[in-house]
């Protein structure tokens, strides 16, 4: 009888421990499913918050970026991403689709006088990691050439398309025509890529004459400059009063200064002769010395007269080395051996004699080149005037 209830109080402890271990189990799993609803709840109306503060942060930005197309496009708001493809042309002027003329014109842009353009590279994926060196001058500014382009794309003349794309560009580049105001220039600062263009005579009427073909200029841009059978390249490096401005119906100050002295080093250097003067130098062979004398109008008066001539010489100072003697009259900067007007190959001294009857004689710079023609040779150059 003792055994028969000691075993059943056992059975019913065991069970009345069961049950308390399947209460507890399931009250933890109802406790985990809760916070895991709970982390879920908190989850979604995290990505709703975050979606609705994005939504909200964008429609800032597009509000920010409406005002800043009403600011610099002065109450027009004109913006398109385009193909770009190239076009040989002259100056900064671009070609647009008649739908671009179709938007503009709906806004009266034409009323407000020329039309300028911001233009900014779209950087495509595997592009801008190859040229990141390239990417702080992806923005140029132009005019419009007319309105014919294919739908879609864009034509860029060689000056634009060297400033947006200075290395390389993607097979389908996209660039963004943005319409823009852009102040009259009254000031600007350019530096050639090589020395010499400050030579040219009247530099800065051939420097006038190569911006009449554009609308535009922006710092940090380079423009190209053709002079007779030479081309420089000049960097802008400062405007006034902006950064980027209209070239259009305006008087611009325009100064050219020389090169950085450490760009300048590998560049030949014109050093300028006086009539009379001799100045002494010395060459390896191979190699050029560079020196410069103009002939202005007095001194050509007295040799078309036939008062005058001028000679050019040269003296070597060492018995074991000789040089060669070479001459241009600008824009060819710098003659060598394969590109002159006049030469001396003599042995020993070398002597020109321009006179009133030499055709390419006239009122101008000349550029003399003293090249190496054996050894190491010290010697002197001087140009004088000859009387009759």
């Amino acid at each position: 009888m003792d055994f028969e209830l000691r075993r059943a109080r056992e059975k019913l402890e065991k069970e009345q421990k069961e049950r308390k271990e399947r209460a507890r189990v399931k009250l933890d799993r109802d406790r985990k499913a809760k916070e895991e609803a709970r982390k879920q709840r908190e989850a979604i109306e995290a990505v709703h918050r975050s979606r609705r503060l994005d939504a909200i942060e964008a429609q800032l930005k597009v509000d920010e970026q409406m005002q800043e197309n009403l600011l610099v496009g002065r109450g027009i708001v004109f913006s398109r991403i385009l193909e770009a493809v190239s076009f040989q042309g002259s100056g900064d002027k671009i070609k647009l689709p008649p739908s671009c003329f179709t938007g503009l014109s709906d806004q009266g842009a034409f009323d407000k006088g020329p039309l300028y353009f911001e233009l900014s590279v779209v950087h495509q994926e595997g592009f801008s990691e190859m040229n990141d060196t390239d990417s702080k001058q992806s923005t140029t500014h132009s005019g419009v050439l007319e309105f014919t382009a294919e739908e879609g794309s864009v034509g860029l003349p060689p000056h634009v398309w060297s400033n947006l794309f200075p290395i390389d560009s993607p097979k389908a580049p996209l660039i963004e025509v943005r319409y823009v105001w852009l102040p009259k220039g009254t000031y600007a600062k350019l530096q050639p890529d090589v020395v010499g263009f400050s030579d040219l005579p009247n530099h800065k009427a051939v420097l006038e004459t190569s911006l009449r073909q554009h609308a535009t200029l922006s710092q940090g841009d380079v423009i190209t400059v053709n002079h007779g059978i030479l081309t420089y390249k000049l960097q802008v490096l400062e405007l006034r009063p902006s950064s980027s401005v209209s070239v259009l119906e305006t008087d611009i100050e325009v100064d050219v200064v020389g090169q950085d002295s450490g760009l300048a080093s590998s560049q030949p250097v014109l050093k300028p002769l006086i009539f009379g003067k001799a100045e002494s130098g010395m060459v390896e062979e191979g190699n050029y010395n560079y020196f410069k004398f103009s002939i202005d109008n007095d001194i050509w008066d007295r040799i078309a007269a036939e008062d005058i001539r001028i000679e050019v010489k040269i003296e070597a100072e060492t018995d074991n080395g000789d040089t060669d003697l070479y001459m241009s009259k600008h824009p060819l900067m710098f003659p060598t051996r394969h590109q002159h007007e006049w030469s001396s190959h003599d042995i020993g001294s070398k002597v020109l004699i321009l006179g009133s009857k030499d055709k390419n004689l006239g009122m101008g710079a000349y550029s003399i080149g003293v090249r190496g023609f054996k050894g190491t040779t010290k010697y002197n150059v001087a140009v004088s005037i000859q009387e009759k």
